[in-house]
């Protein structure tokens, strides 16, 4: 069977150094067995997309020394597909009419940062117009085996409960979207950022909910900055246009971001690397972006 993976970025910001070095390890994973490598631009989250990214991205993208097989695929030109995927669902998933803030007002407990409080359940037998559809989430653990952080086990029901699927028919949650988009193009291995490793186990439950395979996961310890945090606009300085801008080449950057994920040191391509690329060799602690490793870059 053809490897296919893929290449998923979200156009709500320019590319940095983070994003790279794990569109680097998806890459090369793909590549050093033969396999293909999609582009995807996730742009169905609207309020957070910002005009005029996507292409620089792309043009970043290739500057690095990336390719990619085929068109690039843009989720919010399939809006269609996802209704029809949507539409398989049919008895597993249910609307409701909660807001945030009626679950987070239903929780025994405060969460904080990125956690998602758990949905009660509230809807479960409401048969009326809703502001969203939660696909039916029954108890147990959803095992999985990542790459980089080895055997998985998750109770999506005890931690998040029913979780959204669409607004509506046609406007697809963030999970659905991307499992729809993973089955229709054949992708086989998913690489991306440790703080999806949450997500992993929901998409399961589509793919089984859809009676389809699920792929093969790694997830890439993040870049953080120095406060622990997901690298954001604060780290103007690890954005590539701005290291692109001040003159350093795309091999330095590859070069340092390699040596992050423990494939060796020293200037390098995307397709130089591809003979050291192996999955028992890449780092398994995420890196903190201190000065000291900005400078290295340049």
């Amino acid at each position: 069977m053809t490897v296919v993976g893929r290449l998923a970025p979200s156009p709500t910001g320019s590319l940095h150094v983070g994003n790279v070095r794990t569109f680097l390890w998806a890459w090369l994973s793909a590549r050093s067995q033969g396999g293909q490598v999609i582009l995807r631009v996730e742009d169905l989250d609207t309020p957070r997309v910002r005009e005029g990214v996507v292409p620089k991205m792309i043009d970043d993208l290739r500057w690095l020394g990336f390719d990619w097989d085929g068109d690039v695929v843009v989720q919010s030109q399939r809006r269609e597909h996802y209704q029809a995927a949507f539409e398989l669902l049919a008895g597993k998933t249910y609307p409701c009419k909660c807001t945030r803030g009626d679950i987070a007002a239903a929780q025994s407990a405060p969460h904080e940062g990125d956690v998602d409080p758990r949905y009660p359940g509230t809807c479960r037998d409401f048969n009326g117009p809703g502001i969203a559809w939660r696909l039916r989430v029954e108890p147990g653990a959803v095992e999985f085996e990542d790459r980089v952080f080895g055997p998985q086990s998750i109770d999506v029901a005890s931690t998040v409960g029913d979780f959204v699927v669409a607004k509506t028919p046609e406007q697809p949650a963030y999970q659905l979207a991307v499992v729809a988009d993973d089955l229709a193009q054949g992708v086989t291995e998913v690489v991306r950022g440790d703080d999806l490793i949450p997500s992993t186990a929901r998409q399961i439950l589509l793919h089984r909910a859809l009676r389809r395979q699920p792929p093969a996961y790694g997830h890439v310890p993040l870049v953080v900055g120095t406060d622990g945090k997901r690298l954001a606009k604060r780290f103007g300085d690890a954005q590539i246009a701005v290291l692109r801008g001040r003159g350093v080449p795309p091999e330095r950057i590859i070069g340092v971001l390699a040596d992050w994920s423990g494939l060796g040191a020293g200037d390098a391509t995307p397709s130089c690397l591809v003979p050291k690329w192996s999955w028992d060799r890449v780092s398994r602690e995420r890196i903190v972006l201190t000065s000291d490793r900005l400078d290295a870059i340049g």
